[in-house]
């Protein structure tokens, strides 16, 4: 999805399969080299994802490039179709007691291409999701083409709850890329950068004043900001 999109655009998607997997590499490799100089402590600063530190969500993006779709259901299973339990399996799975072992693994992973069950989309979603995780409360500045920003939301927006999605938080909300005049939705009108909508959409904290609009409190309540 480029920015000159009409203002108009619906929750479809457009990437094809090699142009999400060149996204989904470069956000891998960027992040590799963004972490290559966080020692000792800092890699168990709190994330974004709460009850979850840098490191696990770290272990967390090397289990979801590494595995694959008998895996992912074998998982489920153990689990009794709990999504959570599914994914904290994996973070201590992959969770070294060293962090920098777990970087390498995730340096291992980079050109990866392994899709559990769902859609190739989901693969943006985590990239650049965790990758704020990550980066904002180390104070890092993560930059993301407005491409893989566009289409992790669309995926994230079309998604149930139930797996992670966001289809029941924004309905009645549309959603407007300040930036690109890019839209989603239908409902009351939030406005902010396509990155904090992303994250407001999965969960996660924004600063005060990012998101603009009727629908900002239904998509980011006030107890969800900074």
């Amino acid at each position: 999805m480029s920015p000159s999109m009409s203002p108009s655009m619906s929750l479809s998607m457009s990437l094809s399969r090699k142009e999400v997997w060149s996204l989904v590499h470069a956000e891998r490799r960027r992040l590799i080299d963004d972490l290559s100089t966080v020692e000792g402590t800092d890699w168990e600063t709190p994330s974004l994802c709460p009850g979850c530190t840098v490191h696990d969500v770290l272990a967390h993006l090397v289990d979801v490039a590494r595995i694959g779709k008998v895996g992912f259901l074998r998982r489920k299973m153990r689990a009794k179709r709990d999504f959570d339990l599914a994914t904290e399996e994996g973070v201590r799975h992959y969770r070294h007691d060293d962090p920098v072992q777990t970087l390498e693994d995730f340096r291992q992973s980079v050109t990866m291409i392994r899709i559990p069950t769902a859609h190739r989309a989901t693969h943006l979603v985590e990239e650049v999701v965790h990758g704020e995780d990550i980066r904002r409360p180390l104070g890092l500045s993560g930059h993301y083409p407005d491409s893989a920003v566009h289409e992790a939301l669309s995926y994230q927006l079309r998604t149930p709850a139930a797996i992670g999605g966001s289809r029941e938080r924004t309905r009645g909300c549309r959603l407007i890329d300040s930036g690109t005049g890019a839209s989603w939705g239908r409902g009351a009108d939030v406005t902010g950068s396509g990155l904090d909508l992303l994250l407001a959409a999965a969960v996660r904290p924004v600063e005060a004043g990012a998101l603009t609009g009727p629908g900002a409190d239904q998509l980011a309540p006030v107890n969800d900001r900074d």
